[in-house]
């Protein structure tokens, strides 16, 4: 039985490859697998490894991480007002044997003002989240609503990942 002090945290350091011409569940499937492989390198045949990637999907545009806070505040002027699309896709390896899924959310953004986005740039939280704003921490003042699965959004979706887990014989209960 695995516990949490089984439990090691290894972050992909890699860069982030988008394979040419994906679609945005391949792109996250594509990315996590890469993760995932990446960290395999450094564990046992027998580990459970989980990569995951995220991104924000709108207007058939991928939003990842800002590089800048003006391209911050860009796509938050963007999302502003509007529902869009969050995919994340999540790998497990274990014994050679790899699974790759996608899961997709809506989230609805209410109307942000300039004085808004500025406060919230200025913070810092956008800088290292897709599409600028993480919907846990600041910025869930500015989601309306979710569809779909708020832990897909925050980044792994866990439904998901714990029927992927228990498909390679992990009981999480």
């Amino acid at each position: 039985m695995l516990g949490v002090r089984d439990l090691k945290i290894i972050p992909a350091k890699g860069e982030e490859i988008a394979p040419a011409g994906a679609g945005p569940e391949d792109l996250v499937k594509a990315l996590s697998a890469a993760k995932a492989r990446e960290v395999a390198a450094f564990c046992g045949e027998e580990d459970i490894i989980i990569g995951a990637d995220t991104i924000v999907w709108f207007q058939n545009r991928v939003y990842g991480k800002p590089h800048s806070p003006e391209e911050a505040a860009a796509m938050l002027r963007e999302l502003s007002g509007e529902t869009h699309q969050v995919f994340t896709g999540v790998t497990v390896r274990r014994g050679g044997s790899e699974c790759s899924e996608a899961e997709m959310s809506y989230v609805h953004f209410r109307r942000l003002s300039e004085p808004e986005i500025a406060a919230y740039v200025a913070t810092g939280e956008p800088m290292d989240k897709a599409g600028a704003y993480g919907a846990q921490g600041k910025a869930a003042l500015f989601v309306r609503g979710i569809d779909g699965d708020f832990f897909n959004v925050m980044g792994l979706p866990l439904c998901r990942l714990g029927q992927m887990l228990k498909m390679q014989g992990v009981e999480l209960l």
